[in-house]
């Protein structure tokens, strides 16, 4: 397998690009507007981009998502009930994603946005089972997403309660978490500025992790929120095609 993760600071947010050098595929999670990054990758890398993955509709950067699928003719992929006025291939719980020797597991996990996905990975030349999970805006390291830029706050904080604990804590404890958001993303608080994790770690001290009742979840997550990003609707509705 060949992985990068890519780091930004204007806006903080985090990118991936990773697939299966001998079969030369690859998957672009996350991209930022400026699709330049990702296209010296692959050139670098000698892959081609097969998906084009948005892990939800984001509120706080515009996306290149749809502009790198356009130049690769790469497939871009979102949740099968995003809420866009353009064609994409939409995918659900369960689906599969197929890089070569790399595969993708798609887990619906809503509650930062209500079409959020996360991203089990699996490198078949070191074994069967997965390696890592692209967690997007929900599970990051020292805190959960946000929830109130794209739904409800409670709604959301209670769809996210059942995606954290019921999927993503049912991973196994070595399984790597690689976020979306680190430290001075306004999509969590207290982010730590280390961008990956395991599932472990983050169940041993990842302060929302504790709150393991239902209720004292959403409490949690009703108390502290960051200000909301500048413009955030219109960048939402932008990411959406409006």
């Amino acid at each position: 397998m060949i992985f990068r993760q890519l780091l930004h600071f204007d806006p903080v947010g985090a990118s991936y690009v990773f697939g299966c050098g001998g079969k030369a595929s690859a998957a672009v999670v996350d991209p930022q507007l400026d699709i330049e990054p990702y296209l010296k990758a692959s050139e670098e890398t000698g892959m081609n981009i097969k998906y084009v993955i948005d892990t939800h509709l984001h509120a706080d950067h515009l996306s290149g998502g749809r502009k790198l699928a356009e130049e690769t003719g790469a497939k871009y992929v979102l949740h099968k009930n995003a809420d866009v006025k353009y064609d994409f291939f939409g995918v659900q719980d369960g689906d599969f994603l197929d890089l070569g020797n790399v595969k993708i597991r798609v887990l619906h996990t809503p509650g930062h946005t209500p079409e959020h996905i996360s991203l089990l990975v699996t490198d078949r030349t070191r074994g069967e089972d997965p390696w890592f999970v692209l967690t997007g805006h929900t599970l990051m390291i020292g805190d959960v997403g946000r929830t109130e830029l794209a739904s409800n706050i409670e709604e959301g904080a209670r769809d996210l309660y059942h995606s954290v604990f019921e999927k993503l804590l049912g991973l196994e404890d070595h399984i790597e978490i690689y976020p979306g958001a680190f430290s001075g993303s306004v999509c969590g608080r207290s982010l730590s500025g280390k961008p990956f994790s395991t599932i472990g770690f983050e169940k041993r001290f990842n302060p929302a992790l504790q709150r393991t009742n239902p209720t004292e979840f959403i409490q949690f997550m009703l108390e502290n929120i960051p200000p909301q990003p500048d413009d955030f609707q219109q960048i939402r509705q932008s990411n959406q095609g409006y």
